[in-house]
């Protein structure tokens, strides 16, 4: 197994990350089903309510993965988005393309439920897209569980 480290963000790094994660969230939720408009409301309201002021809002973390003293990709960790009682929420976590298959995101797993233990933090919990077949498949063998499925179907005025 691959070795991981976690390091804080600067302040001065946040604003070019947010861009590109809202972009990246956008995208991702019209992949999911929702008009761009929607999905453009909702990444720029998550970010503005998340990263107020350009920063973090209290209680998240966004971290670099590191591998070798070299940044492989991001965990952003931090409290559960309706509230509940010591379980952490797992925000966003990528591994950089280059380095994806080979560890990195179990590694990155794995450190965040002892980051979170060693906060007091009794439960990991996160939502992922169900398009993104590796995620399921990378979460569900480090023992995640469904706790809710959203489902659709497009519907046709002559059906």
């Amino acid at each position: 197994m691959v070795d991981v480290t976690f390091r804080r963000f600067s302040d001065d790094e946040f604003p070019a990350w947010i861009a590109v994660q809202h972009r990246a969230y956008a995208e991702e939720r019209v992949r999911a089903g929702d008009d761009r408009a929607t999905a453009e409301r909702i990444a720029a309201e998550s970010y503005t309510e998340l990263f107020p002021g350009g920063l973090p809002a209290a209680g998240h973390d966004v971290l670099h993965v590191e591998a070798a003293g070299r940044a492989v990709g991001v965990m952003w960790l931090g409290p559960h988005p309706r509230g509940n009682e010591g379980v952490w929420w797992v925000w966003d976590v990528e591994i950089d393309e280059p380095y994806r298959g080979r560890g990195y995101g179990r590694a990155a797993m794995l450190l965040a439920e002892r980051y979170v233990a060693e906060r007091g933090g009794r439960e990991l919990a996160l939502n992922v897209f169900g398009f993104n077949e590796r995620a399921r498949r990378l979460y569900e063998s480090l023992g995640f569980g469904v706790t809710a499925v959203q489902m659709s179907k497009p519907v046709r005025p002559d059906a």
